[in-house]
């Protein structure tokens, strides 16, 4: 059941439920040589170093109304970066229209709703492949809130933030709260999938796949990129600079690394086959 403002449930206090939804994203290159995969990192961290990460989370929390208290923040050597913001709830307005829909939240704007106890985090993980020749950068966000809102409305501006390959995505609904007679609620808002919360032009680039446990309020998403450009995987040069033996070796390099993020498992490599 769909709630309209008028329509929502009177609690007997504050909306305990805590909404935590993780963004997990991956990007993925080939270095051939440690100068390229040197350089790679050296822009992967100038690109999502601690103060950008920082600012694409204070936009999150402006998009859900949220009143930072505190930011943390840490780069790292050799690589990688933190950061965490501690949030309570924003002016108290009257929750807008849509608030329960299942759609695509907005793009940073003037967006003000209700949260209390809440924080906002990401960390960074630049990694590359010993022999492989991959090098491949990964970040994590947590959103977790307290309140009327669902985090997922901060999907749709975090999914537009990063260039990824991979994105995995979880939603999950914890605690209770209740009703003005006592009665518990687990959730507070109707969700079939994580995909309704991405707009179509974002879904037609991505293979997609669901896993969700509706009894236990868990959503899963996974996204794989569809088209595969081999210039947009080499660092520093482009494809006209391989014979077609390297190129073809290098693009199954490219798409197994690829293929065992998305399905979580290690695929065996052919016996002899023969390295770059």
């Amino acid at each position: 059941m769909k709630l309209t403002p008028e329509q929502r449930i009177e609690l007997h206090g504050f909306n305990n439920l805590t909404k935590s939804l993780s963004f997990n994203m991956y990007d993925i290159c080939y270095t051939k040589t440690r100068e390229e995969r040197e350089a790679y990192l050296d822009y992967i961290d100038e690109q999502y170093n601690a103060e950008r990460l920082s600012k694409i989370l204070h936009n999150v929390a402006d998009l859900i109304g949220a009143h930072v208290l505190n930011t943390a923040k840490q780069d790292y050597v050799p690589q990688g970066a933190s950061v965490t913001i501690l949030v309570s709830e924003g002016p108290v307005v009257e929750v807008p229209t849509g608030t329960y829909e299942e759609s695509p939240g907005p793009l940073p704007d003037n967006v003000v709703m209700q949260l209390d106890k809440s924080h906002i985090t990401v960390h960074t993980y630049p990694e590359f492949h010993p022999n492989e020749g991959i090098s491949t950068f990964r970040a994590d966000i947590d959103v977790s809130t307290c309140g009327e809102i669902s985090p997922l409305k901060a999907l749709n501006y975090l999914i537009h933030s990063f260039d990824t390959d991979i994105i995995t995505i979880d939603y999950r609904v914890r605690g209770f709260t209740r009703d003005k007679d006592g009665q518990k609620l687990f959730i507070d808002h109707d969700i079939n999938s994580i995909q309704n919360y991405i707009p179509e032009e974002v879904k037609g680039l991505y293979d997609m796949i669901d896993v969700n446990v509706y009894q236990e309020n868990i959503f899963h998403t996974k996204c794989k990129l569809k088209r595969f450009d081999i210039n947009n995987y080499l660092f520093g040069y482009t494809e006209e600079k391989l014979n077609s033996g390297e190129r073809q070796e290098i693009i199954e390099r490219l798409q197994t690394e690829m293929d065992e993020i998305f399905y979580g498992a290690n695929v065996p490599h052919p016996k002899g086959k023969k390295h770059i």
